[in-house]
């Protein structure tokens, strides 16, 4: 009996961490900055408001949005914010969360004030 309990809290502690948002502190030459799954580093937009992704077509080519997967569910500051096509996309703060198509490894922060309107994701 006691085995099985360890084993339903385990697999319950496995499943919520499965589904939290997939982020990550990782360093950056611009300090620490939030990194999704992949290691890449998470860029919020200026022209966004909470809740509302403005970054489509052209935009969303060169900064991709990071899309949650299968049953995603938001925790503490992580949200999820719907896309036009309704896919959900993470966000922070309510601050959808985007990558950039010219960082090529983990802690690359090239995105970093990119014309004044993109920012470095934060922990």
């Amino acid at each position: 009996m006691r085995s099985q309990i360890v084993m339903t809290l385990a697999a319950l502690a496995m499943a919520s961490a499965a589904l939290a948002a997939p982020v990550k502190s990782v360093k950056s030459d611009k300090g620490d900055v939030l990194a999704g799954e992949n290691g890449m580093t998470l860029y919020t937009f200026k022209n966004d408001k909470k809740g509302t992704s403005n970054c489509y077509d052209a935009c969303a080519t060169n900064w991709p949005p990071y899309i949650a997967v299968g049953n995603a569910m938001a925790d503490g500051a992580y949200s999820l914010v719907e896309r036009k096509d309704g896919a959900k996309q993470w966000a922070k703060d309510g601050m959808p969360l985007y990558f950039w198509i010219k960082d090529k490894k983990m802690g690359d922060a090239t995105g970093d004030g990119v014309k004044g309107v993109w920012d470095a994701a934060r922990p």
